[in-house]
């Protein structure tokens, strides 16, 4: 029994509030071969690395599954297995049973983000409520009257239920559901704190004791939920790579029946043996062959090489290659399914998975503190109950020891300095699509560049249009202009008169992947490869792509051409270099063109001519060995090995697919901007753990004192308050002390990254 092949889709009716059945779950799997299935799980309810270890072991546990990985960004779950005569396992059911919700899910993005209205929601009622409660509670602290300090906490309890019962839902909710599966994460004590302090101060209120602590319990609720959602906002809310990939196939493509008519199919009804026609303009839709036309192809998104290619009769294409000047008959040799794109979607969906399960320093920390803080909070509890038989100051100190240890600092320490971190990128031209990759970025130890518009530009130049006579450029320039090839386009570029015409031509025509014969009279000019144009052809110039300009045959000018490197691009280098980093070069590029780049910016380490997937198993390689590797590149066949990467970072002229795979991507051209990415992350890593170390002072100093009863719930809350304060002011050092050179200038500073 083989798995329903195809890429997963959503089940119609699928929501993050139901669990899907094994057999919607078989319907949206897909046959890997040679007996695995994998499918693609929506899992809406995971949000720390503790979730994480909770659904990896609970799949592993069933009998077939060889790999189950969560995707914490984009909240998904991928299960590959052997599958059996029974069918497909009942991973839904398993994941229900330790309270997550499941739905198979496709690669598409969904725009809206229920989450985040929901926390936004809850904040703005906690942040009111809180906001008036602190205000009635100054006439309280100023010593009112026992009948207007009485009418002012029965206010401060109607603004502190919405609070409590509408902003608290977002803790409960997870804390219920870990404690209903015997577990506990860190909402376990936030809930059991707000609730405990609200019950208390009602029944205060009832008792008309001079202190209640509405204000304490709200004023939590605020900053927790402050802190949930820039939490939220900074875990990868950007589309997902292999979503963008998916959408760059065609939908579908014009096929040639038997009988001669044309007809017009969906992409997955296209099978190995039909005939396919794809115009100029338009993207191949699956792996196949020409079989009748001449083109020229635009392979660049797909290999990085930066020259066009010669399409012929019997030139295998790849899906995702571009047509671009006339129309192709191509024979399919592989459906949708088993195409590059195909290919390329799941290595992307592999190495995103990957990179998710990297554990960041908050989700560390949450994973001792529910016990620590339960266990302190339960000392006090039955130590105090034991030396004064008073369960109400029993439940008061305890209630204090939940406040005043409250994780607010902890669920600021790392937000904070992100969002700080992004507003100073995002002001020098950068943009971070994930926060986590700023403690990433300050393990990297390798560095590994893309050649083609990311070390160069993607422009091809004339070099050496100085040692070329005016005239005969121009002559150049007049043939070339018939023609859109790069080479073409840079004779043009290069020529003081390429817009005027140098004396007229009877005749033009353009030779696929030859060149340019133009005839004047009884001369003919060539324009384009050397072997072409003349023989024998000129020396071709080491490591440079070239053309020739003939006259009857004869040679008469050389043209040579390179890929202007970018602005910075040796600056880099150095810096990387001078930090300690290993750096080199992956390219799909020729040898020559690559070697060239390589030699002049030092770099020994260069590897051309590579597959996407032979970039991720460099990658991988080095994983393999220890080493944490940063990859800058641009390109579609660079996509994979920046989600494989520790760290990644695309400049804005990438594919929307580079783009969505990377973790910062940097606008304009310089090169600098990856120095300041580097320094900017060093420093923003530096500001996280001290923001740990001071929460963990604060509570090593704090928790005595209220253990020892020295601190009630309402000074446990200031001091809370103080503390959380205290991780913002450090945060905001970030932005003040790093000065405002902007990254595609210069910077001058040193700086090292520690590996």
């Amino acid at each position: 029994m083989s798995c329903c092949s195809g890429i997963a889709v959503p089940i119609a009716g699928a929501s993050s509030s139901r669990t899907a059945s094994a057999k919607e779950v078989w319907l949206a799997s897909r046959d890997l071969g040679d007996g695995l299935c994998q499918v693609l799980l929506a899992l809406p309810d995971v949000h720390c690395a503790a979730c994480i270890a909770a659904v990896e072991t609970a799949l592993r546990k069933i009998p077939g599954v060889e790999l189950a990985r969560v995707n914490l960004s984009t909240k998904r779950v991928t299960i590959t297995w052997r599958a059996t005569d029974g069918g497909c396992p009942d991973f839904a059911g398993a994941l229900a049973e330790i309270g997550y919700a499941s739905h198979p899910t496709s690669f598409e993005d969904d725009s809206r983000d229920p989450l985040l209205a929901s926390l936004l929601k809850a904040l703005a009622v906690a942040g009111f409520s809180a906001m008036n409660i602190m205000i009635l509670s100054v006439s309280v602290w100023s010593g009112a009257d026992p009948a207007t300090r009485h009418a002012f906490h029965l206010v401060s309890a109607a603004l502190a239920l919405p609070a409590v019962a509408y902003s608290g839902r977002i803790f409960y909710r997870s804390a219920w559901k870990a404690l209903s599966h015997g577990r506990a994460n860190m909402d376990v004590p936030i809930s059991v704190g707000v609730l405990l302090a609200f019950a208390l101060s009602v029944y205060d209120t009832v008792q008309n004791a001079p202190y209640v602590y509405f204000d304490a319990s709200t004023s939590l609720l605020f900053v927790l939920l402050a802190g949930r959602t820039l939490d939220h906002l900074m875990r990868g809310k950007a589309r997902s790579a292999a979503g963008a990939l998916a959408k760059l196939a065609p939908q579908g493509a014009n096929i040639i029946l038997p009988s001669g008519a044309i007809n017009y199919v969906p992409l997955p009804d296209i099978r190995p043996g039909m005939n396919l026609i794809v115009a100029a303009g338009e993207r191949v839709p699956v792996d196949a062959i020409v079989v009748n036309g001449i083109s020229k192809i635009d392979c660049s998104l797909v290999t990085g090489e930066s020259q066009w290619k010669h399409a012929g009769v019997g030139t295998a294409i790849q899906s995702g290659v571009l047509n671009l000047a006339n129309p192709l008959t191509l024979a399919a040799t592989a459906s949708a399914e088993g195409s590059f794109l195909a290919e390329m979607t799941r290595m992307m969906e592999a190495a995103e998975s990957g990179r998710s399960t990297y554990r960041r320093i908050a989700d560390r920390a949450a994973a001792l503190y529910a016990p620590v803080v339960h266990g302190v909070a339960l000392i006090s509890l039955f130590g105090w109950l034991h030396a004064t038989g008073d369960l109400h100051h029993a439940v008061t100190n305890a209630v204090a020891v939940l406040i005043i240890t409250c994780p607010c600092a902890l669920g600021l320490a790392v937000p904070m300095v992100q969002i700080v971190a992004v507003r100073r990128l995002f002001e020098r031209g950068i943009m971070v699509r994930d926060g986590s990759a700023f403690e990433r970025l300050n393990e990297v130890d390798t560095v590994l560049f893309d050649k083609t518009g990311t070390l160069t530009l993607g422009e091809v130049r004339l070099v050496d249009s100085g040692n070329i006579p005016p005239d005969i450029l121009c002559v150049a320039a007049a043939i070339a202009k018939y023609s859109k090839h790069p080479a073409s386009v840079a004779i043009v570029a290069a020529s003081p008169d390429g817009a005027q015409f140098c004396g007229t031509f009877d005749e033009v025509e353009e030779f696929h992947g030859c060149g340019i014969e133009a005839r004047a009279g009884d001369t003919v000019y060539r324009l384009g490869r050397p072997s072409w144009v003349s023989a024998p052809p000129p020396r071709k110039e080491e490591g440079r792509s070239s053309s020739v300009l003939s006259r009857n045959g004869e040679a008469i000018a050389m043209f040579s051409f390179e890929d202007a490197l970018r602005p910075g691009a040796r600056e880099l280098v150095d810096f990387m270099q001078a930090a300690g980093l290993s750096v080199g070069i992956v390219s799909g590029d020729n040898r020559a063109a690559v070697s060239s780049v390589a030699r002049q910016l030092a770099i020994e380490d260069f590897s051309a001519e590579l597959l996407p997937s032979e970039k991720v198993d460099v990658i991988r390689a080095l994983s393999g060995a220890g080493r944490k590797v940063l990859m800058i590149g641009d390109g579609l066949n660079d996509a994979p090995a920046l989600a494989a990467a520790h760290v990644s970072i695309a400049p804005s002229s990438a594919t929307d697919i580079g783009r969505s795979a990377s973790d910062f991507v940097f606008l304009g051209h310089n090169l600098l901007a990856v120095k300041e990415i580097v320094r900017t992350g060093s420093r923003a890593d530096a500001l996280i753990r001290q923001n740990f170390g001071l929460a963990i002072a604060y509570n090593i100093v704090s928790v005595p004192f209220v253990i020892a009863g020295q601190v009630t719930p309402l000074a446990a809350a200031i001091a809370m308050s103080l503390s959380s304060i205290a991780v913002v002011a450090n945060a905001l050092r970030l932005g003040a002390g790093m000065g405002g050179v902007r990254a595609d200038i210069r910077v001058k500073e040193p700086a090292r990254v520690r590996g």
